[in-house]
């Protein structure tokens, strides 16, 4: 009685051999698909026609453009700070913003807002009223900022990583 139910019958046998053989082929043609896609090279594809002469070199420019883009970083809260003046102290306010250029720097940009905030502030708080009154005040103020921004950064990271500081905002009263 044992032996009758371990017997299988033949035809769940041949069912069983054709679904082995149906996987395999399945696992066979999967792959020489994707090494076919993956691994064949494009000159494959090119016609006759369309082929470069033995003589001719081609070049191809890949130049990842994306690493080229402008981005811009702004601080997360305006600089407030007081200023000396002649008559009295003067509160100044910048709302500032940082142009970099590619995600890399955006991203380190970010990662060491502190220390731009910190250097921004330094830089900031050792002007006076009467400087920040002019236009050509205000551009050395930025040309500073920028040098010492990249200094700090170029300290820590090894890379300027800013290319230019942006006043989007700024009041002096």
């Amino acid at each position: 009685m044992a032996d009758e139910d371990i017997d299988i019958p033949k035809s769940g046998k041949g069912k069983l051999i054709i679904i082995i053989i149906v996987a395999i082929l399945i696992v066979v043609l999967g792959a020489g698909g994707a090494y076919f896609f993956l691994f064949t090279d494009d000159e494959s594809a090119v016609s006759e026609g369309d082929a470069p002469m033995q003589d001719e070199v081609v070049v191809e420019d890949k130049v990842d453009t994306s690493s080229l883009d402008a981005m811009y970083v702004g601080m997360p809260r305006p600089f407030t700070f007081n200023v000396p003046g002649q008559d009295r102290e003067r509160l100044v306010q910048i709302k500032v913003q940082l142009l970099v250029r590619g995600i890399d720097n955006e991203n380190m940009a970010r990662t060491h807002i502190p220390l731009i905030e910190g250097t921004l502030l330094q830089v900031f708080s050792a002007t006076n009223a009467s400087e920040l009154s002019s236009a050509s005040g205000k551009e050395s103020l930025k040309i500073a900022a920028v040098r010492e921004v990249k200094r700090a950064l170029k300290e820590i990271t090894g890379s300027e990583t800013v290319e230019k500081v942006l006043f989007t905002g700024f009041v002096m009263q």
